[in-house]
């Protein structure tokens, strides 16, 4: 009964020590010129990654879910850029984390995130669709949110093509950039969450 008490507080401690990384890595995002200007990239789904893939995919959940809601104290999105990270966070987060607790070794991390990337930029797509850009239409009409994109890219012209030439292509490219920086990182860090 101790060690279990003692293993909970020790995972909570960890999961919130990554959390607050993850919250911290949010602040340094960019742009990437090849896609619409609101669409940033961060790093803060590689310390949910690392929690994942040591703690199990509910400690990286739970990461996707503390740096968001840390987040939304500073948001200027009404809450729908925290909502959208934290849901897409999530799609990649715990299919790369469930693999790899089924194998554990760099074949099953492989498998993993591309499995989550995949899954990443699907839920990404269809959240956005159906959730996502409709509620920030309350913020920002839907016009001039395809009007920034097409600046971007000029194939967008209404909110299907901003999806499939602007949010799935996006989601895919930084769940490779976080793959690879989780890839390099995890051995290195791994023993210090054991």
């Amino acid at each position: 009964m101790i060690s279990n008490k003692k293993y909970s507080v020790s995972t909570m401690t960890k999961v919130s020590i990554l959390s607050v990384i993850a919250f911290i890595i949010m602040f340094i995002e960019a742009p990437v010129f090849v896609f619409p200007g609101f669409l940033k990239i961060d790093l803060s789904d590689v310390p949910a990654l690392v929690a994942g893939f040591a703690l199990g995919p509910a400690a990286g959940v739970a990461v996707e879910l503390l740096k968001n809601l840390l987040h939304l104290l500073r948001t200027s999105t009404g809450g729908v850029g925290e909502v959208a990270n934290f849901v897409i966070g999530a799609a990649l987060v715990v299919p790369a984390a469930v693999s790899y607790q089924k194998r554990k070794d760099r074949s099953g991390a492989l498998v993993g995130l591309g499995v989550g990337i995949l899954a990443m930029s699907i839920v990404g797509a269809l959240a956005n669709y159906y959730v996502l850009l409709p509620f920030y239409q309350n913020f920002m009409p839907l016009d001039a949110i395809i009007g920034m994109s097409a600046q971007a890219n000029s194939a967008i012209v209404d909110i299907k093509t901003l999806i499939i030439y602007g949010i799935m292509p996006f989601n895919i490219f930084k769940g490779l950039v976080v793959a690879i920086i989780t890839m390099l990182l995890y051995k290195k860090i791994s023993p210090l969450l054991k």
